[in-house]
């Protein structure tokens, strides 16, 4: 009867052993994370969000097969006063342990941001706002604060566009507003190398003043070849002391940039962006130049050409001219050919 006893004991034990080890397993290291149908799985937590606020998120994604047991063990490690923002890929068939590893190390994934070229600054704010957590209010706000800008980075409300370059970075999501001006700072002092700050005086130009030239022979073309050339242009002009006269910054000065055909009265504009009534360059850029339009200003082709105007093919080339008696001759064959489109703006 005794060995009978103790044998049911060592039974009931050892049930009750591989019961714990089951639930143990089940809690910890069953594969808890589901697989999505659309693709990697991110879950999303912002700044200041409970743990109640992350459990819901989860469920309402169908993230987990089991949130039961995610908020048991998440309950007994104490994650609940550990919540840590960011973006977190949820990786198919982690577990538990896994997952809240994770999230209490703050193993998060950078996001591909891609800034797009923009002209003006709530472009800038509402791209941030689509990629990342950053308080666009909060940005807006830095960038109209002049003290920050020139304290921080040497800039004012107007050229802290210049700070700005176009082109894919990598930010972690809860970025805030600071962080992404500062990173935006970082890629800036990167592409400004030693080679390029002497070539931009032997131009004679501050890297401001580099980038705001940019930004009209941006927003002058697309093609690459005549970038160089149109840059050289506006240098010669520069040198000379005329008027840049370019069309781009009346449209920044009117703010449209839609507009196909350039009129007088556009050129009685009342802004410091009318080239045709100031000289020299404009207070800012008119755009976020990239750094083909950077590179071109800083490399500019040598030539004696003081005037240039779209080709009338409407190919995106240019035609450029050394005096203005030549200029008169491209520029009233492009004016018949819009006319002979019937495009009067």
């Amino acid at each position: 009867m005794r060995r009978r006893i103790a044998a049911i004991l060592v039974l009931l034990f050892l049930l009750l052993g591989g019961l714990g080890l089951y639930v143990a397993w089940r809690v910890q290291w069953k594969p808890n994370v589901v697989a999505s149908p659309f693709g990697p799985a991110y879950l999303y937590i912002r700044t200041g969000a409970s743990f109640q606020e992350v459990l819901a998120s989860l469920e309402n994604q169908d993230l987990l097969e089991e949130p039961a047991t995610f908020a048991w063990l998440a309950e007994r490690r104490q994650y609940p006063e550990h919540v840590r923002p960011g973006r977190y890929l949820l990786n198919f068939g982690a577990s538990n342990a896994v997952l809240l590893d994770k999230l209490m190390q703050g193993q998060q994934d950078t996001v591909a941001f891609q800034l797009d070229a923009f002209k003006y600054k709530p472009q800038l704010t509402r791209q941030v706002a689509r990629q990342l957590e950053a308080d666009s209010s909060k940005l807006r706000q830095l960038l109209h604060n002049n003290t920050f800008l020139q304290r921080r980075y040497h800039l004012d409300t107007t050229t802290i566009l210049t700070l700005f370059l176009p082109g894919p970075y990598r930010f972690l999501w809860n970025t805030s507003a600071e962080q992404f001006l500062d990173s935006a700072a970082a890629m800036h002092g990167r592409f400004w190398t030693t080679k390029r700050q002497r070539r931009a005086d032997s131009l004679g130009l501050s890297p401001t003043e580099v980038h705001v030239l940019a930004s009209i022979v941006q927003r002058e073309t697309a093609k690459p070849e005549d970038k160089p050339i149109i840059a050289g242009v506006y240098l010669n002009r520069l040198r000379r002391g005329m008027r840049l006269q370019a069309d781009p910054t009346l449209l920044w000065a009117i703010g449209n940039f839609g507009v196909k055909r350039v009129l007088n009265k556009d050129k009685l504009v009342d802004s410091p962006y009318n080239t045709y009534k100031h000289k020299g360059l404009p207070p800012g850029p008119i755009t976020s130049a990239n750094r083909q339009s950077l590179d071109a200003v800083l490399k500019p082709t040598a030539h004696d050409y003081y005037f240039f105007c779209a080709r009338p093919d409407r190919s995106g080339y240019s035609d450029f001219a050394e005096t203005y008696a030549q200029h008169k001759q491209n520029a009233r064959r492009y004016q018949h050919a819009l006319d002979s489109l019937q495009i009067m703006r």
